[in-house]
Parts: C-alpha cells; structure tokens; sequence
C-alpha cells in the first residue's frame, strides 16, 4: 500500500510514501545460509520460497498499511493481519481452486459429460475466473495505485539489471514487464493446476476437493522451478514467444508510476543491493524519513 518492498539475499526493504509526502522504510535480515540450502533442492526451494513471502509479505503489507495512514489513525495490529492473510488465503483457495471444480462437477455431471471434459472445464473456468478477478479490481482507483507502485518496481529492477543509473531519469524509459514477477508465476501455476488434477479426475469427489488444497504448495514449487527456468533463458527467442502470454498478463497488474513512485522504488532497491554488497548509491538510514520531491 503506497509502497515498494524489494528482496535482496541478505534483506528486503518495504519503503513506503507517508501521508506527509515522505518515504518512510524499514529493513528485514533474511537467513541468506538457510535459503542458500534450501536453493540447492529443486521443488522443495520454491515451497520454501512461498512460506518466506508469505511471512515477508505479511511483514511488508503491516508495515505499508500502517506508514501509509499515519500515526492519526488507528494502527493494524499484528494479530489484526494474521487474520486479514488467513481470510485471503481462505477465500483466494475457495475462488481459484474450489469454486472452479463445484462448477464444472455441476456442469459434468447436468450434461453427463466425461471426466477429460470435466477437468478442462474446470481449468477454463479457473483461468476465467482469474482474468476476470483482475479486470474487476482494476476498476478500483486504489488499487490501481498499488499496481502503479508495482510498475515502478518493475522499472527499477530492469533499469538496475541493465546497468542504468538508479535514479528517476534512469528508470523511468524502461518497460513495466519482468520475466520473474508474480502475476506470471500465478498464471504458470494455474496452468499447471490444470495437468496436475487432471490425472486425479477419477478420484472421488471428496478426495478431487482435498486435493485442491493439499497439492497447492507442489504446484507452486513446480511453477517456481519454470518460472525460474524461462527467466534464465529469457534471452532465446523461443521461451520468449512460450512466456508471452504469462507476460502479457502483467499488463493487468502494472500501471505507469509517477515520479514519486519511482524515488520509493529506488529506494527500496538501493538498501537491498547495499546489503548484498553491491556499490550504488548512498542509502539512507534507517529510520530517517526521505523528504517529499519540492
């Protein structure tokens, strides 16, 4: 929420623009010994991966939500966010795993359709309902922001990957789409959800239903190891033309920032890369607020 978190190996950074104009932050070591362990075993390092952003995520949308309505209003406490995270999860499982398999049982069994028929309805119906979910939050002026400040992630991170100054006029021409972002990796799961259930179509029911939510963590570790994969082959033609689609659908989730977005991305760039030992330029200190752009 008006802000950026970036993730280095030792630390990620949520930098955030205050209700004063400032950019507040706040910085987070990360175990880089036991990811580096982890990184070693394929499979079981993207389910590892997705425990660490949730629990990073949850730090990072805590901090944002808070540094973005000030100290004048009531602050979200930490139990307050667990279960906010809690109900999300719920209700992102129910509407993209569960929702999809209660339609197209109905719809199967109505028109007495075969299991093959079955399951590429349910995986038709996941994938629509997804898409449509991002054009209905896209009618929202907030959330429209919060996708500008992905942008401007998008943009920092390019513009440092090609060796551009990190600096507003450095970032701003480079192009919202990144091989490694979230929206992608969802996409690559939702596909993949597709294969993987479709050799569990003749089980029963209640076991087609469990399996929605227990095979969620392989799927991802799965959709971790292609998106990481594709993003390291990015530069031949022909896994940029497989990933097109998957980049593509960024278009949903990124909007152009403004300038001010940019400075928070950057920010929040320079600390991780500063952690990890990498020369920009100076960062600010911890807990010192970056006064608004005159």
């Amino acid at each position: 929420m008006e802000g950026v978190m970036m993730r280095g190996l030792h630390q990620a950074t949520v930098a955030v623009r205050g209700p004063d104009g400032a950019i507040v932050f706040q910085d987070r070591e990360l175990n880089a010994t036991r990811r580096t362990r982890w990184a070693q075993i394929p499979l079981l390092r993207g389910i590892q991966m997705l425990g660490d952003a949730l629990l990073i995520g949850m730090w990072a949308l805590s901090f944002s939500a808070n540094a973005s309505i000030g100290e004048t209003e009531e602050q979200i406490s930490k139990q307050q966010m667990i279960m906010l995270v809690a109900i999300s999860l719920s209700m992102s499982i129910t509407l993209f795993f569960v929702a999809p398999l209660l339609i197209a049982s109905f719809i199967a069994q109505t028109l007495d359709w075969g299991i093959l028929a079955r399951e590429a309805l349910e995986g038709v119906l996941r994938l629509l309902i997804f898409v449509g979910y991002l054009l209905l939050v896209r009618r929202s002026r907030d959330i429209r922001r919060v996708f500008a400040y992905h942008g401007a992630e998008h943009k920092a991170v390019n513009a440092y990957e090609a060796g551009a100054p990190l600096t507003v006029a450095g970032v701003r021409p480079f192009t919202l789409i990144h091989p490694r972002c979230g929206t992608s990796f969802l996409l690559v799961v939702l596909v993949i959800s597709v294969i993987i259930f479709a050799f569990l179509g003749n089980l029963p029911f209640v076991l087609r239903l469990l399996s929605r939510i227990v095979f969620v963590p392989i799927i991802a570790g799965i959709g971790y190891e292609l998106l990481r994969l594709s993003a390291r082959n990015y530069h031949k033609a022909w896994v940029r033309t497989i990933v097109a689609p998957s980049l593509a659908m960024q278009r949903l989730t990124t909007e152009e920032p403004d300038d001010s977005m940019l400075e928070v991305a950057i920010l929040a760039l320079n600390r991780v890369l500063v952690a990890d030992g990498i020369t920009v330029e100076a960062a600010a200190v911890e807990g010192q607020a970056i006064p608004a752009t005159a």
